[in-house]
């Protein structure tokens, strides 16, 4: 039986351009331009981020699911959702 990860993802900067996450001794940069949503987003919302599986983040208080890949890749995924309800 497999035991707890320990694989986390942290906050380390935020910006009024971006912010950077570290997953494991990767650190990968989240500009505003190509993920909107997070613009409004408090620190403290930002900094809530859950790694339920080894590709998949989760903002509980942003509502917010990204594969990483799509944050090491973001051209693969042009498709981008809106900042704000229609």
């Amino acid at each position: 039986m497999p035991g707890t990860s320990t694989f986390q993802a942290e906050i380390t900067n935020v910006s009024k351009h971006g912010f950077w996450l570290l997953l494991a001794d990767e650190e990968l940069f989240l500009p505003f331009t190509d993920f909107p949503w997070f613009r409004g987003a408090t620190i403290e919302q930002l900094c809530e981020v859950e790694l339920p599986a080894e590709s998949h983040l989760f903002w509980p208080a942003l509502d917010i699911d990204l594969d990483v890949e799509s944050i090491r890749n973001p051209s693969a995924f042009p498709l981008i959702a809106s900042a704000t309800p229609i």
